[in-house]
């Protein structure tokens, strides 16, 4: 008889929800990890013969699920949750927030943003987030050192902002952080063009060209709004979707966030092109922006993430919260309560957005062969009783506050509730520090 394998990592759970093959709940099974990478998935009599683990995790009322997968946000915004409410979405931005980040955002700003809203992502199990805002190099160093994955979108106007004078500048220093990043493990850099109505089409057909060049994402604001749609017609004589589709940068490099107004024509564009779409239903339904048709795309073969958008929009960087948002939507909105079930709103904020990111071979499944990025959920209290499926309770009970343990690439961001790689204490100090400055010195 063999002797055992020696492994870094077996991880015990009640549940094992591993998204592919699809609809499986699998019990008393076990996690083997190894290098970072996970090395088998089998009951757990099958594991203690086989593998000599350095560490055993026993999780006996828990279900194992992907890390979750935040494809949209604007992480340091988190220091402007609940600064500017209830407004339309073009008030909301040109009045309030616009001018809030003219007088505020600095490296230091996103630095303590940004580190707020990963230990918020990490509590609530998320392990990879897409981002896009100003000193994209502030948010990729932080969530380096937390050791989660980001996809960091550098921004591209047509305007000075704090970040740079115009777009050469931003292209100028994306590509350098591009470059600075190439190596790593956890984070990846892509082009962040606003949105079509910011940004010129000289700017979006360069940025088409370097994306297919250097097989980078790229993450644009589409559809967000009636007005945009109505604005482009008018400006343009083209719905945005047509003009992108134009200029080449509607690719499957494309992740398209919002897209809330669509027709069939923009459908059938988002199919040819093979883009995906970033479905953020509570920041849409808070600005009143509009409902992503998700189960119209989802049938006819569209890709459809989940994302939070901002804490500043939302307010929750909260992907359970957002599951049951986008799950309960869907069925209003189509009239079908059939429409995105349980396992397909955990399929779509785990291995959809790790495919609109183009990493679904590395994250987004529990398989063999693919990152240990491992989110371990607490099944036993009160409010998720009885306990009939697993998955259901999952999305349907609002489940963050019950994640104990996650894993990024086999290591601890958090066990028991406890952050690992982020100093709580710090993070909340820093938090009140800005809400002080902030709130001395109103706009």
């Amino acid at each position: 008889m063999p002797s055992p394998q020696p492994v870094r990592l077996l991880i015990k759970a009640r549940w094992i929800v591993p998204v592919v093959p699809e609809n499986a709940v699998l019990e008393n099974c076990a996690l083997a990890v190894n290098n970072g990478q996970i090395v088998a998935l089998l009951p757990q009599e099958e594991a203690e013969k086989r593998f000599h683990p350095e560490q055993t995790i026993n999780l006996n009322n828990h279900v194992l699920i992907p890390g979750l997968v935040n494809a949209h946000g604007h992480a340091a915004m988190s220091l402007l949750r609940g600064y500017a409410e209830d407004k339309p979405v073009n008030e909301w931005l040109e009045q309030q927030i616009w001018p809030a980040e003219r007088q505020w955002v600095s490296e230091e700003f996103v630095r303590d943003g940004t580190a707020l809203a990963i230990a918020e992502m990490i509590r609530s199990g998320t392990t990879c987030f897409g981002d896009m805002y100003f000193f994209p190099e502030q948010a990729a160093q932080v969530a380096q050192q937390a050791h989660v994955r980001g996809q960091i979108f550098f921004p591209i106007f047509d305007a000075a902002s704090v970040w740079g004078s115009g777009p050469d500048d931003y292209f100028a220093k994306g590509l350098s952080l591009h470059d600075d990043f190439r190596s790593s493990s956890l984070i990846n850099i892509g082009f962040g063009p606003h949105a079509p109505y910011s940004v010129a089409d000289d700017h979006l057909k360069k940025i088409a060209i370097f994306a297919q060049e250097m097989d980078a994402p790229i993450q644009i604001h589409l559809h967000e709004s009636a007005q945009e749609v109505a604005d482009s017609v008018t400006r343009y004589g083209q719905r945005p979707s047509q003009r992108l589709m134009e200029l080449g940068l509607l690719s499957p490099l494309t992740q398209c966030v919002h897209v809330t107004q669509v027709d069939d024509v923009d459908i059938a564009l988002l199919l040819q092109s093979g883009a995906h779409v970033i479905h953020c239903p509570e920041s849409n339904m808070k600005l009143a922006s509009g409902a992503c048709p998700v189960d119209r795309l989802t049938r006819l073969g569209v890709n459809v993430a989940l994302g939070t958008d901002s804490a500043a929009s939302n307010n929750d960087l909260d992907m359970f919260g957002e599951m049951k948002s986008a799950a309960l939507l869907a069925k209003l909105i189509s009239g079908d309560a059939s429409a995105v079930s349980a396992h397909s709103a955990l399929r779509m904020a785990t291995l959809n957005g790790a495919k609109a990111m183009g990493l679904e071979d590395q994250i987004g499944s529990l398989e063999v062969g693919k990152a240990a990025d491992i989110t371990a959920v607490e099944m036993s209290e009160l409010e998720a009783q009885p306990l009939h499926d697993p998955v259901s309770q999952l999305i349907y009970t609002r489940s963050a506050h019950r994640v104990t343990h996650v894993w990024v690439a086999g290591k601890a961001v958090l066990l028991s509730r406890q952050l690992q790689t982020l100093n709580e204490k710090e993070l909340l100090a820093k938090a009140r520090w800005w809400h002080q400055k902030i709130s001395r010195q109103p706009l």
